[in-house]
């Protein structure tokens, strides 16, 4: 049978009106052999009448407690993984994406990518009342300044190391300075129209245009040297940086369902192979890589209806700017780079017969 302990006020009260003729040694006693016959613990000492007893605490469990605010959280980082394991995944990834020429750009306007710089569409940061750019500023800058009264959203000033020139920009928010630092979409929205995004839904391409997995705070005048380029026509001048750019390219097109044109995979596989990645079995090696045999002296080449192998555009890897050259029309063709706009990679006016400010038309 169980016992019920009575609590300090219940025992204490009667207990101080029954034992205040005997000594006081010889109730303290009697008091203590009574609660051990009885199976009980000594209580506390009853409080004074005039300081009342309060309930003890109690701790609320964990998951009771408030939630910490939590900072938004970053885009996974894909330069930190070791560079020949990253470029495997890449070859294996780019084995998937189709070969294909690109579309014409007919149609094409910003605007078919939605609302620039929107809140609450792309997956990492959800609505957070702080638009994308403002986002990846904060993710890719370091010690940052915010706006007081933006909830930590507006971006003052900042660190960046940029991953495209190797260099390091002090920015500072303001209309003669924020253009040092730009947010560069890795795989160009006009890029993306040729090769794909044409026959995604509004909703995807928006989406396409706030994905933080495709876009990178780098330096301004390198952001407008690529354009709207693909890895075929431009690549970072700070070279240690090109398999991961073209890595991260190829992560997007997958995502989006884009696909790559013939010069543009086999610069990316030639990269990625350089890197030490390891094409994976089927897909063959880039076109500059590709030998044939030659045949014994004075016995005749053997006829092919192969078409010949289409020159590779000319990626200048020892220039300072990565800037690219074509020596006429039919590079810039095979390449997928026709037709050149003025101010776009590759353009030159010797190729521009016409003077319109297209090349190869």
């Amino acid at each position: 049978m169980s016992q019920s302990c009575a609590t300090g006020p219940s025992v204490s009260r009667p207990a101080q009106r029954r034992w205040t003729t005997a000594p006081l040694p010889v109730a303290a006693a009697l008091l203590v052999g009574a609660l051990v016959l009885t199976g009980c613990e000594p209580t506390e000492p009853a409080a004074s009448p005039s300081a009342p007893s309060l309930p003890p605490a109690v701790s609320a469990p964990a998951a009771a407690e408030a939630p910490a605010v939590a900072s938004p959280r970053p885009a996974p980082d894909t330069s930190t993984r070791p560079l020949d394991e990253l470029s495997t995944t890449a070859l294996a990834t780019l084995a998937t994406l189709p070969v294909k020429g690109r579309a014409p750009k007919t149609g094409y306007s910003r605007d078919m990518f939605g609302q620039r710089w929107s809140d609450g569409v792309d997956v990492e940061y959800g609505r957070n009342g702080c638009d994308t750019r403002n986002d990846i500023l904060r993710r890719d800058l370091t010690q940052t300044s915010v706006k007081a009264g933006t909830r930590d959203c507006v971006v003052l000033s900042g660190t960046l190391h940029d991953p495209y020139t190797g260099k390091t920009i002090e920015f500072v928010r303001g209309s003669a300075t924020s253009s040092a630092v730009q947010i560069d979409h890795v795989v160009a929205l006009s890029d993306a129209w040729q090769k794909g995004a044409q026959q995604l839904s509004t909703t995807e391409r928006t989406n396409f245009a706030n994905d933080p997995r495709n876009l990178l705070a780098v330096d301004g005048p390198a952001n407008q040297a690529k354009s709207d380029s693909d890895a075929a026509t431009w690549l970072p001048p700070n070279r240690s940086y090109r398999c991961t750019f073209v890595a991260k390219q190829i992560e997007v097109k997958a995502a989006y369902r884009l696909w790559v044109t013939r010069a543009e995979h086999d610069v990316m596989q030639r990269l990625l192979t350089d890197c030490g990645g390891t094409v994976p079995d089927g897909d063959p090696e880039p076109a500059a890589q590709q030998t044939s045999s030659t045949p014994a002296p004075g016995t005749p080449a053997p006829r092919s209806s192969a078409p010949p192998t289409r020159p590779q555009p000319l990626v200048d890897p020892a220039g300072p700017d990565g800037q690219v050259y074509y020596k006429n029309c039919t590079e810039a063709r095979a390449a997928g780079a026709a037709p050149i706009y003025r101010g776009q990679p590759g353009y030159s006016s010797k190729l521009d017969g016409d003077g319109d400010g297209i090349a190869c038309e």
